[in-house]
C-alpha cells in the first residue's frame, strides 16, 4: 500500500545560497516599493475624478499601503537574520508531498517519522 506524507525541504546555508536569497528578499522589497509607488498614483488619479468621496479614497489606499510596509519591515527583519545566520545551518524552505510504501509488518512508527531533503546549493545533498 502507499501512503502520502509530507516531507520537509530543507536548505543548507552557504555563501551561494545566502547571497541567493538576499536577492530574492530585495527584489520582493523593490516591486512592494513600486506597488507603494503605484498605489500613490492611482490615489491621485482617483482623487481628481471626483467620483469618490476623498476620506474613503484615503483610508482604503493607506490601508494597502499600510499591509505593503508591514510586508517590507517583515522583509527587513528577513534581511537583518540572514545576515547574522551561520554558514552550515539548515532552513526550512518548503514542504512536499511523497508517496511512502507500507507493508505488513513494517514498523508504525518508523512509517510514519520525520522526513526530510537536505539541499545544498540546489542539489540533494541527503534524505533522511
Amino acid at each position: 500500500m502507499k501512503i502520502i506524507q509530507t516531507i520537509e525541504v530543507r536548505q543548507i546555508v552557504t555563501e551561494k545560497s545566502k547571497q541567493a536569497l538576499r536577492e530574492a528578499f530585495l527584489a520582493q522589497k523593490q516591486q512592494l516599493m513600486r506597488e507603494c509607488d503605484q498605489l500613490r498614483f492611482e490615489q491621485k488619479r482617483l482623487e481628481k475624478t471626483g467620483k469618490y468621496s476623498s476620506s474613503l479614497l484615503k483610508q482604503h489606499f493607506a490601508k494597502e499601503m499600510d499591509a505593503r510596509m508591514e510586508k517590507i519591515k517583515l522583509l527587513d527583519f528577513q534581511l537583518e537574520q540572514l545576515h547574522i545566520l551561520p554558514l552550515g545551518s539548515e532552513l526550512k524552505e518548503r514542504e512536499v508531498q511523497a508517496l511512502i510504501d507500507v507493508e505488513v509488518g513494517d514498523k508504525w512508527e518508523n512509517v510514519i517519522s520525520k522526513r526530510a531533503i537536505i539541499i545544498e546549493d540546489g542539489i540533494v545533498k541527503e534524505i533522511r
